[in-house]
């Protein structure tokens, strides 16, 4: 009788592992496209990324850099005041981009150009996102207001 219930109990263990495994392993299979590394343009001029991978990049609009092109194709250039990466976005810019300004694109690095599916400006004069206040502050070129 004993041996019978420390089998089930055997059973019961191995079967919720192997559904802990195939969870996790289902859950990175619907994850792998959603996760988007963030990239400074120095980081993105070092180490270029993989062809095809997505990925977010930020920092300032260089000043004199923006330029519109037939329809709604914008080109310009970020920069992290180390690095600079030229950038093309198709679509409507949000109505707080400007030169100068901090951003955050979403896109794919193809042929030296940064090519967004998606661009974010800061929202205040005192915003500017994490991830570029960070690289910025690892440049030595950025300070908090606070600071």
């Amino acid at each position: 009788m004993k041996s019978l219930k420390k089998q089930r109990r055997i059973q019961i263990i191995a079967l919720a592992a192997v559904a802990l495994v195939g969870a996790t392993a289902l859950i990175g299979y619907a994850m792998r496209d959603g996760i988007n590394y963030f990239r400074s343009p120095s980081q993105v001029m070092a180490e270029p990324p993989h062809e095809g991978e997505t990925f977010r990049i930020g920092g300032l609009v260089e000043e004199g850099s923006l330029k519109r092109g037939q329809g709604e194709v914008i080109s310009f250039v970020v920069t992290d005041l180390a690095a600079s990466v030229p950038v093309t976005f198709t679509g409507v810019l949000p109505d707080l981009f400007g030169e100068n300004q901090g951003m955050i694109g979403t896109g794919k690095y193809v042929n030296g150009v940064f090519e967004a599916s998606e661009i974010l400006a800061k929202h205040d004069e005192t915003y500017m996102p994490k991830e570029v206040s960070d690289a910025l502050k690892e440049q030595g070129v950025y300070r908090d207001a606070g600071s």
